[in-house]
């Protein structure tokens, strides 16, 4: 029989559930986060914090539990691998802004070096605008807590829009496609699909 836990977990908001659905089949993000994923998953649909440590190959029920507390206040973001050392800045909603903005903006070749962000080329354009500390783990913090997703190839984008390159009056340019249908297609997706899926 399980013990009563002092924080339960809070109810999955729907969007919450499908990024840890896919955070937890992860082959290209740190084993934290996909054990981290699995971990909070099984909880949602009735384990115990032991139980769940066990799904995830640990042996005790308290990371589980301190992982359940942290993700009631910070959601999605509990998951990310911690700040290694040091003090790590604080950075205001106006800031955070900031960085969601430079990441959503398309980059300028000359400008910027890249016809595609990736965190240290983002680091680069904010350190030059303005946050001359910032560190990768903030910024993909802030882009995995806002919903964005890496796309190979694509730079960072929000889900159902992806950057492609086209050819326009003799020179290549880069678009915006926006997928009309992709929470439709997130909606009816029932389980992993593809080779090496699972």
């Amino acid at each position: 029989m399980s013990r009563q836990h002092k924080n339960p977990l809070r109810p999955l908001l729907e969007e919450e559930r499908r990024q840890l659905t896919r955070l937890s089949r992860g082959q290209a993000i740190a084993a934290s986060s996909v054990a981290g994923a699995k971990a909070l998953l099984a909880v949602a649909d009735g384990d115990s914090h032991a139980e769940a440590a066990r799904t995830v190959g640990r042996r005790s029920g308290d990371a589980v539990a301190s992982l359940v507390a942290r993700f009631n206040t910070e959601g999605l973001a509990a998951i990310v691998p911690r700040h290694g050392g040091g003090r790590q800045p604080d950075y205001s909603p106006e800031e955070r802004g900031r960085i969601l903005a430079e990441a959503r903006r398309a980059p300028d070749r000359e400008r910027d070096g890249t016809a595609g962000w990736s965190l240290s080329t983002l680091q680069r354009a904010l350190r030059r605008n303005g946050l001359p500390h910032i560190s990768t783990y903030t910024i993909r913090q802030v882009l995995v807590g806002a919903g964005l997703s890496w796309q190979k190839h694509r730079s960072w984008c929000d889900t159902g829009r992806a950057q492609r390159p086209r050819q326009h009056a003799g020179r290549t340019v880069v678009v915006t496609v926006i997928d009309p249908d992709a929470e439709a297609k997130k909606n009816s997706s029932s389980g992993p699909t593809g080779k090496g899926a699972g």
